[in-house]
């Protein structure tokens, strides 16, 4: 049997593995970064989630507004993944490949309209409650 096709992380048990598990995460963080879309979105993050706190008048209304900034950016990095997979295989054009890259790229795009859509309801709501008094 061949030994270089063996997965260490498999190997894994417990603690170890948790440790090595958030370790490979965060070297997803750091490539998910050097893509534009990301990058873009993560400065959004660092300035949209404290806002959160400030417009959300409840702990439900600040998580529905967090979190729908925080489904973009999953959403975007399962896209980026995708499309790196699909760019591995080779660059030549097929269908199934636009195909897979223009279903991730939708799920991004619906995304972005839930979370735009639970942010523009909540500051409709505070500017109604401003203009009230």
């Amino acid at each position: 049997m061949n030994n270089e096709h063996i997965n260490l992380q498999k190997q894994r048990r417990g603690l170890d593995r948790i440790v090595h598990a958030f370790g490979y995460s965060l070297q997803g963080l750091k490539a998910g970064m050097q893509e534009p879309a990301f990058k873009q979105e993560a400065y959004l993050c660092i300035v949209m989630i404290p806002l959160a706190f400030f417009i959300g008048k409840s702990w439900v209304e600040i998580a529905l507004l967090a979190g729908s900034v925080m489904i973009v950016m999953i959403v975007e990095l399962l896209n980026t993944g995708l499309e790196s997979a699909i760019d591995r295989i080779g660059p030549q054009w097929h269908d199934l490949s636009k195909r897979c890259k223009d279903l991730g790229s939708a799920a991004v795009l619906l995304s972005i309209v839930l979370s735009l859509g639970i942010w523009l309801a909540a500051l409709a709501e505070c500017v109604k409650t401003y203009l009230s008094f």
